[in-house]
């Protein structure tokens, strides 16, 4: 190959990164079109983009019903993850059935081809995500909220089955972060004696009164995925003091800004328009690999 050859196939190779790099079309992010999506992508596993930015290739459906958990809400078609999310699921249902804990009710996990969703969440878009209601007597087929929203109170003390199910899970290497209010974290934060270095794993958020969201880290086979930021040493406690300020425009505005990306058109990485576009009506089915 000549030196002029091999700078143009640099050059070309070059060219198709920074074009897969790029940014998808703006309306590759209407939420509305993917929810529309009825099937996986069919390439090889892979979590594209952020949590709250992303989509997700050759994903793995979770059952309704399985070992040790049962999906709350098959209608809504979010039963599709990262095949590591859906084997987590799998296997944390059987430890806690083996732990003499209640089946895990699974809500949200990811829509087919991930990507946002028209309502109920900001991020659930790369399938590393998934929601678990919590359960109480009386409940019946519904969530049981476990904080007062508009006085960030606990409406009693947290069942002993509860939080053992929070640290199971926490307690999980595969885990990178379980969301709680901040209600129930500073709860546990005030009941746990021991060994605390599973709390640090579990992180105030906004909502998360009736159930708690388990996110994993971004799978070694998916060099799109963005991750987060490592989270600090410790077991958190000590962040929660903002979470409680009886007024506080810093915290209002943050609130407002997370609100307002829930059910919002996201801004996707290039692959993502590519699934959606795989995905459409009379689209090609890809080949079979």
């Amino acid at each position: 190959m000549t030196r002029a050859a091999a700078s143009l196939c640099v050059l070309s190779l070059a060219t198709l990164a920074r074009a897969d790099d790029a940014a998808a079309p703006p309306d590759a992010g209407a939420p509305a079109a993917w929810a529309a999506q009825r099937e996986p992508g069919g390439g090889a596993p892979q979590a594209i983009g952020r949590y709250g930015g992303g989509c997700l290739d050759g994903a793995a459906r979770l059952p309704e019903k399985g070992r040790g958990f049962f999906v709350t809400r098959p209608e809504r078609g979010r039963v599709f993850g990262h095949p590591a999310m859906i084997a987590l699921i799998r296997e944390l249902g059987a430890r806690v059935l083996a732990a003499h804990l209640p089946a895990l009710p699974i809500g949200d996990v990811s829509q087919p081809r991930g990507g946002p969703a028209p309502t109920g969440h900001a991020s659930h878009q790369t399938g590393l995500d998934v929601d678990v209601w919590y359960r109480a007597p009386g409940a019946g087929g519904r969530a049981a909220a476990l904080v007062d929203l508009a006085t960030n109170r606990l409406l009693g003390p947290i069942d002993g089955a509860i939080a053992r199910m929070l640290e199971l899970v926490a307690r999980d290497p595969r885990v990178d972060r379980l969301f709680v209010h901040p209600a129930i974290k500073r709860a546990l934060c005030g009941a746990i004696r021991g060994d605390r270095a599973w709390l640090g794993k579990v992180r105030p958020w906004w909502g998360h009164h009736d159930h708690f969201h388990v996110r994993l880290p971004c799978p070694p086979d998916s060099p799109r995925c963005e991750p987060q930021a490592p989270l600090a040493p410790g077991d958190g406690c000590g962040e929660l003091a903002w979470w409680f300020k009886k007024a506080d425009d810093e915290r209002a505005a943050e609130k407002k800004r997370y609100q307002g990306r829930v059910g919002a058109a996201a801004a996707l990485p290039g692959p993502c328009g590519r699934l959606l576009a795989e995905g459409a009506p009379g689209a090609e089915s890809p080949p079979a690999p």
